[in-house]
């Protein structure tokens, strides 16, 4: 009889447990986990990128104020990924413009007269062999108009083939993804629909309005005892 006992209150327990709802706040756990599987995935699959980069300088001749050399470099680092800029790149970097295009950028500062010219492939020779190609390409075009402009740009560091990728690693893409799982969780909580309001609190209300006399009644009532 005991054991039957203890089994009855084992089973009425594990109904309880099976009928008890999720925590309001599942979601920002399960949220962060399928963030972290995600970005773990996406590292993981992702082929590594390597990123080479070269400098060219503008330099002013004799006759040429250095802001104009400034100026021209700003220019120059624009016309980097042209067509004919490319077209020039091509048979040195082996691979076919439209494909480069999309493999090189190049970046300058409003303070120095310096461009970086920065190849990026799965390969890190490629990427070097890009960057320079690019920057050889530029200082040979702008050279040409050197007599015009009073600027030429000339090689200041060449690219030399990455020995480490660019791309984020697994572990930092895993990370990413955590962060931005937990936070869709947290806006996902503070943006649900909140739940109705419980009927309850309005009961004793409802109650105390139903035991006042009504208007008729508390009339009569002043007229019955004026008569007496």
């Amino acid at each position: 009889m005991a054991d039957t006992a203890d089994q009855k209150k084992t089973d009425r327990r594990r109904r309880r447990v099976r009928l008890l709802p999720p925590p309001a706040w599942w979601p920002l756990p399960a949220a962060a986990v399928l963030g972290l599987a995600a970005g773990g995935a996406y590292g993981v699959l992702k082929a590594p990128e390597y990123a080479a980069t070269s400098y060219v300088v503008a330099v002013p001749d004799d006759t040429t104020e250095p802001a104009t050399a400034l100026g021209f470099a700003q220019a120059y680092a624009r016309i980097a990924t042209s067509s004919s800029t490319l077209a020039y790149a091509q048979p040195r970097a082996g691979v076919d413009a439209r494909r480069l295009r999309t493999q090189v950028r190049a970046e300058t500062s409003p303070e120095s007269p310096m461009i970086a010219v920065t190849g990026t492939s799965k390969s890190p020779n490629e990427a070097a062999d890009i960057a320079n190609a690019v920057a050889d390409a530029l200082s040979l075009s702008s050279n040409q108009a050197a007599k015009n402009t009073g600027v030429q740009l000339l090689l200041f560091s060449q690219a030399v083939a990455p020995s480490e990728p660019a791309s984020p690693s697994a572990a930092i893409s895993g990370a990413v993804g955590l962060c931005a799982g937990g936070l869709l969780g947290g806006l996902w909580l503070l943006a649900r629909p909140g739940r109705g309001r419980r009927s309850g609190p309005q009961q004793p209300v409802v109650e105390e309005y139903a035991s006042l006399p009504a208007q008729g009644e508390h009339t009569e009532t002043k007229e019955k005892e004026s008569v007496r």
